[in-house]
């Protein structure tokens, strides 16, 4: 048998089980909302890191007794101190439940009151008069919303950053390696594997570009703004305060000089911040598929490149090695796509003073970027760092190749190159073999014209 104790809110009494540092709005919630994951323990941390920096604001503003800000800075430390499993037993809410996220900050601000009044007793600490002081769920909640996503963005850097690394190190190791081009999936002028390794480079340096440019955005906070932007029922200066003790915290340059009828109704920074995610899934994708399609064989594919083995790659066929890796990227990178829609569909519901898809808004960010974190250090670590190339198979599908002919249009014209390239193609004999043939050109003007390494301009 569970025991509960009752407590009361405006609507009535509430049976809540005894051990719970929730209250009656939780409890509600918890009944009424039951399906889909629970709310992130991110979004619970910073929701607690403003509460605090509310606390302390409107302590030093003289809008709550300075004991009172103390012992709900007090609580909330030994909340922040405690790990994700300890922490997730009491902020047990569904994302999907209000569209304001307002029983999810009524759980922290009944969390806290609790942990306050076990700290002491004498000292009554209310949810809603002293935890949410100057505050509304409509935008305290932006406010969090903005907070977790900068860090997981900042974090999805570093990870992306460690994957240029390792493909610059594999870029100046094959830069003169040459091998075949590819275009429309069909044979094409030769190229070195580090030009080839370059691109993939450059496109994600230039996704770290755009993150970091739109980055900012991110940084403007809502708070302040209260019930629908006008800032009523919190001081002068509040905002402000807050804004700057959370800057201290999470180091980021956070400000709550915006407009507030935005940040509440709007949520265009995450909508346009997930847009350069998806542009980096989209790169990832297909960095992803040439490492693993230039890898396919061993025998019977391209067979350019070789992969670790990092585990059996069948239940049935011994010795097979699969690109579990790739797999694992360009899966997740098909889930970032999918959740660029949720998340511009999610972002274009703000209906008069309030976008009320807050919460999967902000879950689906990170979603997002936990995927594309954890699933580009697999593929970083545990399949790029191990690459390597198979140079003879490289070698030999640039002498079998028949678009080195272009290196002799310059010299005999277009159309001539054209009929010896189509001659060793229905002959099926070697593009020098089917030259020499034709008449056109000399051994010696062949072996000076076509030189793979000199068509990739680095000679």
């Amino acid at each position: 048998m569970v025991d509960y104790r009752i407590e009361e809110d405006t609507i009535g009494p509430v049976k809540i089980p005894v051990t719970a540092l929730w209250g009656p709005q939780t409890e509600r919630s918890r009944h009424n909302f039951t399906t889909g994951p629970k709310m992130p323990l991110t979004i619970i941390r910073a929701l607690l890191q403003i509460k605090r920096a509310a606390a302390m604001a409107n302590g030093e503003l003289a809008q709550l007794p300075v004991a009172k800000g103390h012992l709900i800075a007090l609580a909330i430390n030994q909340l922040l101190d405690l790990d994700d499993a300890e922490l997730q037993r009491d902020f047990p809410l569904s994302v999907y439940q209000t569209g304001s996220g307002t029983q999810t900050n009524m759980n922290v601000n009944e969390v806290v009151a609790h942990v306050a009044a076990k700290l002491n007793s004498e000292l009554k600490i209310l949810a809603n008069d002293d935890v949410n002081h100057g505050q509304s769920s409509n935008d305290v909640f932006p406010t969090a919303m903005n907070i977790t996503a900068s860090i997981a963005v900042n974090a999805l850097e570093k990870t992306v950053t460690h994957l240029i690394t390792e493909l610059k190190q594999k870029q100046d190791k094959y830069w003169q390696v040459v091998k075949i081009g590819r275009t429309h999936l069909q044979d094409a002028t030769p190229i070195t594997f580090g030009q080839e390794i370059s691109g993939w480079v450059s496109m994600l340096e230039h996704d770290q570009t755009f993150l970091k440019q739109l980055k900012p955005t991110l940084y403007e906070l809502a708070i302040g703004g209260t019930a629908v932007g006008t800032g009523l029922n919190a001081a002068p200066g509040f905002a402000d305060k807050v804004a700057e003790k959370l800057s201290q915290v999470y180091k980021l340059p956070f400000t709550a000089k915006t407009n507030k009828f935005y940040g509440l109704a709007a949520h265009s920074g995450l909508n346009v911040v997930h847009g350069a995610l998806k542009t980096l899934a989209s790169d990832l994708l297909k960095i992803a598929n040439d490492v693993r399609f230039l890898a396919s064989g061993p025998r019977a594919g391209y067979g350019e490149l070789t992969i670790p083995a990092n585990e059996p790659g069948s239940s049935i066929m011994p010795g097979k090695v699969n690109p579990t890796q790739a797999e694992a990227l360009t899966m997740a990178a098909t889930r970032v796509l999918g959740n660029d829609v949720t998340i511009g569909l999610a972002a274009s519901q703000g209906n008069f003073e309030m976008n009320v898809y807050k919460p999967v808004l902000i879950s689906t960010f990170l979603e997002s970027t936990d995927l594309l974190q954890g699933t580009i250090q697999g593929f970083t670590d545990k399949l790029i760092t191990g690459l390597e190339i198979r140079p003879t198979r490289m070698a030999e599908l640039v002498d079998r190749s028949l678009m080195t002919v272009t290196a002799l249009s310059p010299h005999i014209g277009y159309h001539a190159s054209a009929k010896i390239a189509q001659a060793a193609e229905k002959a099926g004999t070697s593009l020098e073999e089917a030259a020499l043939k034709s008449g056109l050109v000399t051994q010696q003007e062949f072996n000076a014209w076509v030189d793979p390494l000199a068509m990739t301009n680095l000679k």
